[in-house]
């Protein structure tokens, strides 16, 4: 195997790596936010109305970017 074939698997190897870590710190950042959000609606400090209507309002507004379902970002 020659050095620029190594060379490119292990390049594969660390973009593998990388993916792996978003996914990692992804899931992470998921999990905070919705503990916060929970601990908001428990506390009364925030409602599910107030919520959806917050989120309603941002997927309206030109100036948002909002990940699809799909992963790709497109602007509302």
């Amino acid at each position: 195997m020659s050095n620029r074939r190594i060379s490119s698997h292990l390049d594969e190897v660390a973009w593998i790596a990388k993916l792996a870590d978003l996914k990692e710190d992804h899931y992470r950042n998921s999990l905070l936010l919705g503990a916060i959000l929970e601990l908001l609606l428990e506390k009364g400090l925030l409602t599910a109305q107030e919520l959806a209507a917050k989120i309603h309002t941002l997927e309206a507004s030109d100036q948002s970017i909002l990940p699809t379902s799909n992963g790709n970002r497109h602007r509302h």
